[in-house]
């Protein structure tokens, strides 16, 4: 992939990432497992979603070092793309749809679904570091000699679990996506990351 076209694919990519996780949000039925854990840190602290992404993120980030695992320029571009893009997302959609209503909600959770996995391959397709949580599991997987399915499952449930007991929203959109997402990124990769993820099936 030649150095113009990663230098639009990632912000393209994360600008979609943050875009889909608003569609989510507003939607009303459920965001993604992290986003349940952001979701519920809005609602008890009052910070605003961008705040509580770009802190969790250092969070996350910090936890890479005794991992031993090394942020390249995506890593931090996911970071400060997402955290400035989600309140602007979540702006523009509350205008736009103020109150949706089921069919509204359906097509932004499905949408949002969609968006994402399309968006996901656009970001890791271009290679340039994983994003934070990501890279949390890649690293444990390391360390622990634990399978990807145990650890991505283990950390899932545990930000779904906290989000959920601080008043994020966990609905069936959530559960979409988990089935979901998975297909619609390896489609978007055979286009998005010719020499990456479209070969991993």
């Amino acid at each position: 992939m030649s150095p113009a076209r990663r230098g639009v694919q990632l912000p393209l990519g994360l600008l979609g990432y943050a875009v889909s996780t608003a569609m989510l949000l507003h939607s009303g039925y459920g965001g993604m497992p992290w986003d349940v854990l952001h979701q519920g840190l809005v609602r008890s602290s009052g910070l605003s979603f961008g705040t509580v992404i770009a802190a969790v993120s250092v969070l996350v980030l910090a936890v890479w070092i005794p991992l031993r695992q090394r942020p390249g320029i995506g890593t931090l571009a996911n970071v400060v793309v997402i955290s400035l893009a989600i309140d602007p997302a979540l702006l523009v959609l509350g205008r736009l749809v103020p109150d949706p209503g089921v069919a509204a909600s359906v097509a932004l959770a499905v949408g949002g679904v969609v968006l994402n996995g399309v968006a996901t391959a656009a970001y890791i397709g271009v290679r340039l570091g994983p994003g934070p949580r990501d890279g949390l599991m890649t690293g444990l997987v390391a360390r622990t000699g634990w399978s990807v399915r145990l650890v991505k499952t283990g950390i899932e449930v545990s930000v779904v679990v906290s989000g959920a007991l601080l008043g994020g929203t966990l609905g069936w959109a959530t559960v979409a996506y988990a089935l979901g997402v998975g297909p619609v990124v390896q489609l978007a990769a055979r286009w998005l990351a010719p020499s990456g993820l479209a070969a991993r099936r």
